[in-house]
């Protein structure tokens, strides 16, 4: 037994194999108790050299020296056996002399292992033959499978050939069909020739090997089932390689219809192709194709659309007496939400009317024709006896958002025990402004009123920080995590530093340097934002050494940051009473929180705060008198193809503030100051809102640069901030609405939701100025800051929340700047692009009913063609004529 044990651990496997050759099952069972303890051993640290030379032979010993296939199937399986398992040549040795049924049985249950387990295909399929069992169909085996015949560079033979070969060739091809996820292994093999799983698979049902009809139900059945975009385009060649006889095409035209209504575009579009073949010759009946039509005529893909009408005006001139069944079917396009598809359908319908010119047909048609644009139902009123557009517009009535309400800041946690426990969830995810506030004071309160029933209740939480272990495993010290390297980087960290001041793993000397200097290495254009946040919880904590605070001033009244005038005189007076001295950090941070936009509350509360008879008192009394501080001077700048925007100096930040609150009132420069820096936490962002509360602008200014990249370098992510920006107070200026600008113009479709939120809220506030933004989206497309195709999809989904006279509102600035370039034969936006905005912008003014004039529409309606680009500027120039509400 002891010279088994020394070959695993040596990791001789051909020793450990010789050695089990020679024993008994009785002394292979009796061994197994060693190996299971080696393997617990081994598994504590998995990664040294020891454990990499032992584990192939712990692996064929330890199968081998059990007898229950379960047992011996979870071994094989094991994860910590994958990183460096037994060869399958060993493990099938080792195994070879059980029973065939008890090899099968085995082999099935390393089969039905997911493929994330890794068992090796020829560990399975060695059990297999051995066995002489079924095969297993389940997705490791078949994923197996799949590679093994694919990795063809191995042998020099080809997929075709091996194929031929295999035994198990029809129930593991049926199976492939069921298998999910297997077109990216399909797909890794040769396009073409006999490389090809399509075409070997197509010349396989050819020679007979394969059931075709089998084959080709199979086939149908997995597009109609649906899953990634890779087993679309796999199967769908694979249906193509078949080559379907025209008697195979009929007999599947319920599965074509089906394909058409609801596969994927590429899969339909085939489906659709197949069914107008079919039905050019008369093979798809009339009723058929008006289901079909039902269902394609409302997909969003604009080809398949098109290409239906194409198809349905084919079927009636081929037979005229269907035009009856047809037409309504066409008329459904009336409702589609593309103007040129219901311009399309209605070509099509006066066309072929007289052809179906009974009063039932005429009735049904009439009534679709309410679902037109204005301009085409004027139209079809005439052509098809619709309903007149009415003489007397329609008052439009603007749906927008109801604007969000401040939440109230629920108090701090009563008991040590909530404290941590909101703790600990924040130190997992950020959460929001509110959370962390309460968080925050609910540390100071109890630190100051029950400090070691704090850290009794804190226990659980800190025992998960690595500062907090007996030998930390880096080498940096506490001190040099939350000083040395970029300061507090997030809110979490911020509660870190304070867990960790409590628990004594941060120095006295620390906590007062970085209160007094700071901890940011590289200033940038956001440090401001970061050191004004940072420096109040660096003196927090410090107070919590030293001499704790009762509770912080500073906690806003809402969740926005925003912090009630009366609210913050009574705390003032307490702290009088207590006869606690004020947190110099905390009480600056409140000042720019206190609100001061309501005159009269702020007036009342600052005489108030006088009569308290304190130096913070008298300041508290004096700034809401002044209503704060005065905003600076603001003014643009251009930087490559990028609008930012610069900020003067605030000179009632510099006096009487901490030196981390002053660089807030520093000059904000667009070529002067660092913008690649550190701050990546999407989660410190809406901190910074809350650092100035009601001067929005002053953060967005710092943030301008970030929102652009979304937009000119295809960033993910940054737009996230806005619609909490849109609900922030104070002026909603020009670093504002660039921000919103960008984001409606960001590569990714969650950034553009995110910027549309923030659009509403503004409007839903009243504090948008249509007039600014869309100054500003004209210039950005101009200049290639933002593409028209993204701008085309944030103003669509704005306007389809009912909000389009928000939109024609900011559009209208937006297209006289890119048509004007394109009148004067400058650099102008792509035509389709503008295209598309002018359709948009048609929509909406024809929904709202607008009567205006729009410089440079008419020179480019009364352009020669009919492109694009010409129709929807006729459109939108009827539309502004005749300004009927839809």
């Amino acid at each position: 037994m002891t010279s088994l044990m020394d070959a695993v651990r040596a990791g001789r496997t051909a020793e450990v194999v010789s050695l089990l050759d020679g024993m008994t099952d009785a002394e292979r069972r009796a061994l197994f108790p060693e190996l299971r303890a080696l393997r617990k051993e081994l598994r504590a640290d998995q990664w040294t050299s020891e454990s990499r030379r032992a584990y192939p032979a712990l692996h064929a010993a330890g199968a081998a020296c059990q007898t229950g296939a379960a047992g011996v199937a979870s071994w094989l399986a094991a994860a910590d056996m994958r990183w460096w398992p037994a060869s399958p040549g060993v493990l099938i040795d080792v195994l070879g002399d059980r029973a065939p049924a008890w090899l099968g049985d085995v082999a099935h249950r390393i089969a039905e292992r997911p493929p994330t387990a890794r068992v090796p295909y020829e560990l399975m399929a060695g059990l297999v033959r051995l066995s002489g069992c079924h095969v297993p169909t389940t997705e490791a085996y078949v994923h197996g499978w799949v590679e093994h015949i694919g990795h063809v560079w191995q042998r020099g033979d080809t997929v075709l050939a091996r194929l031929r070969m295999d035994p198990h060739l029809a129930r593991l091809t049926a199976a492939l069909f069921e298998t999910n996820d297997i077109g990216g292994r399909l797909a890794w093999t040769a396009g073409e020739g006999p490389n090809s799983w399509n075409e070997a698979i197509a010349q396989l049902t050819t020679e007979g090997v394969l059931d075709r009809k089998a084959t080709v139900d199979a086939c149908l059945a997995r597009l109609l089932r649906g899953g990634p975009a890779a087993d679309h385009r796999v199967f769908l060649r694979m249906l193509q390689a078949l080559d379907l006889t025209r008697e195979e095409r009929r007999e599947h035209i319920a599965d074509w219809l089906a394909l058409a209504a609801d596969a994927a575009s590429v899969v339909a579009a085939h489906a659709q192709s197949v069914l107008a073949s079919l039905a050019l010759d008369g093979e798809v009946t009339a009723r058929q194709l008006a289901e079909m039509s039902g269902a394609v005529l409302f997909r969003t893909e604009k080809k398949l659309v098109r290409a239906q009408l194409v198809l349905l005006g084919k079927a009636i001139t081929r037979d005229p007496g269907t035009a009856g069944e047809l037409l309504p079917a066409v008329a459904q396009a009336f409702g589609h939400a593309d103007s040129e598809v219901q311009e399309r359908a209605l070509k099509l319908v006066e066309r072929h009317v007289k052809k179906a010119d009974t009063p039932e047909v005429r009735e049904e048609l009439a009534l679709a024709a309410d679902q037109l644009i204005p301009t085409l139902r004027k139209r079809a009123a005439g052509s098809l006896g619709g309903s007149p557009v009415l003489l007397e517009p329609v008052v439009y009535e603007e749906v927008l958002p109801p604007a969000p309400e401040p939440v109230w800041l629920a108090p701090a946690p009563e008991s040590a025990v909530e404290v941590a426990e909101e703790v600990g969830a924040l130190l997992v995810s950020d959460g929001d402004v509110a959370a962390f506030e309460r968080a925050l004071d609910g540390l100071v309160r109890h630190a100051y009123g029950a400090p070691d029933a704090l850290l009794e209740a804190l226990e659980p939480v800190i025992a998960q920080r690595w500062w907090a272990e007996p030998e930390p495993r880096f080498a940096s010290t506490a001190d040099d995590y939350f000083t040395r390297y970029h300061g507090l980087i997030n809110p979490g960290q911020g509660l870190e530093l304070l867990l960790a001041t409590l628990r004594g793993k941060v120095r006295t000397d620390t906590l007062h340097r970085a209160l007094q200097h700071g901890t940011a290495t590289n200033e940038c254009g956001h440090s401001p934002l970061t050191r004004a946040f940072e420096t109040r919880l660096w003196e927090v904590a410090y107070r919590i050494r030293t001499e704790p605070l009762p509770f912080l001033l500073s906690t806003p009244t809402w969740g926005t940051g925003l912090l009630a005038p009366d609210e913050l005189v009574a705390r003032l007076a307490e702290y009088r009473r207590l006869g606690a001295r004020v947190s110099a950090a905390d009480f600056a941070q409140a000042l720019l929180r206190v609100r001061c936009a309501e005159r009269a509350e702020a007036e009342e509360a600052a005489e108030r705060a006088a009569a308290i008879g304190t130096a913070e008192g008298t300041r508290l009394a004096e700034w809401l008198l002044a209503g704060g501080f005065a905003a600076p001077a603001f003014r643009r700048r251009t930087s490559g193809n990028r609008i930012l925007v610069e900020a003067g100096e605030i000179a009632g930040l510099q006096a009487d503030f901490p030196p981390g609150i002053r660089p807030l009132g520093q000059a904000v420069s667009v070529f002067k100051d660092r913008w690649h820096c550190y701050h990546w936490s999407e989660g410190m962002r809406p901190h910074w809102l809350a650092v100035l509360p009601e001067q929005r602008e002053l953060v967005a200014v710092r943030m301008v640069g970030d929102l652009s990249t979304v937009a000119v370098d295809d960033s993910r992510g940054e737009a996230a901030i806005l619609p909490q920006l849109a609900e922030s107070d104070g002026a909603a200026g020009e670093a504002v609405h660039l921000c919103v600008a960008y984001g409606l113009g960001a590569r990714h479709p969650e950034d553009r939701l995110a910027a549309v939120d923030a659009l509403l809220v503004l409007a839903a506030r009243g504090q948008l100025d249509a007039d600014r933004l869309g100054a500003d989206l004209g210039q950005l497309v101009r200049r290639g800051a933002v593409k028209p195709s993204r701008l085309v999809d944030s103003v669509r989904t704005a306007a389809a929340t009912g909000a389009n006279a928000t939109v024609w509102s900011v559009l209208r600035h937006v297209l006289p700047i890119l048509l004007a370039d394109l009148a004067t034969g400058e650099t102008a936006a792509p035509a389709r692009g503008l295209a598309d905005l002018l359709s948009v912008a048609a929509e909406c003014a024809e929904r709202t009913g607008t009567r205006e004039e729009l410089p440079h529409l008419a020179g480019t309606a009364q352009r020669r063609g009919s492109s694009r680009l010409v129709t929807q500027a006729r459109r939108l120039h009827s539309a502004l004529a005749e300004g009927m509400a839809a």
